[in-house]
């Protein structure tokens, strides 16, 4: 099989390493097949794909929707970002907890981050075009997030000075102020 798949510190978020075959020419590579990732234990149906294009330093999420919610294949096309997925589901046994990883041009690893997640990236680079396929639509009424920055959180986004965030992600509240009914129930 040409898919390397690693488990995480959390059970669900999976980490692959699609084959990549190079030449003089080039290089060439999956971005997704749908019966390599099954046997490598993703088992989904995508619905929709996205593609981004942040500058350096852009912090965008922590996202997740509650009624209709969204898992997502995440990868960089080009340049590099640090991917977060934090475990927001109310009852979970890693509730608060999250997975960092590098995601990166060079490296081409996607990361999976299943429904009941909180999401966010930060560029890493001058730009980074970063792709997502996801298991539902998007649905603006259904929007929900934690703060970037939740102190108790305490993510390692890294020595960023002058972070770019959106005045909604700004906003968002940290995690011990979103309601229970607000978040996603663990083992549904």
């Amino acid at each position: 099989m040409g898919l390397a798949c690693e488990t995480t510190s959390i059970p669900g978020v999976l980490l692959f390493a699609p084959r990549i075959f190079g030449d003089s020419r080039g290089f060439f590579l999956q971005t997704y097949q749908t019966r390599e990732y099954a046997a490598a234990g993703l088992d989904r149906t995508f619905v929709q794909d996205n593609l981004s294009r942040s500058r350096c330093d852009t912090i965008r999420g922590l996202h997740y929707q509650l009624r209709r919610p969204q898992a997502k294949l995440v990868g960089v096309l080009r340049g590099a970002v640090l991917d977060v997925a934090v475990d927001v589901r109310h009852g979970s046994p890693t509730f608060g907890r999250f997975v960092v990883v590098e995601l990166s041009e060079e490296n081409r690893r996607q990361l999976f981050i299943p429904e009941g997640f909180a999401h966010g990236f930060r560029v890493l680079t001058e730009t980074a075009d970063f792709y997502y396929k996801c298991t539902d639509f998007y649905a603006p009424g259904d929007e929900y997030g934690v703060r970037w920055n939740d102190p108790a959180l305490a993510i390692p986004w890294g020595d960023v000075d002058a972070p770019v965030v959106s005045a909604k992600d700004q906003n968002l509240p940290v995690l011990a102020e979103v309601s229970p009914e607000n978040l996603p129930e663990f083992g549904q």
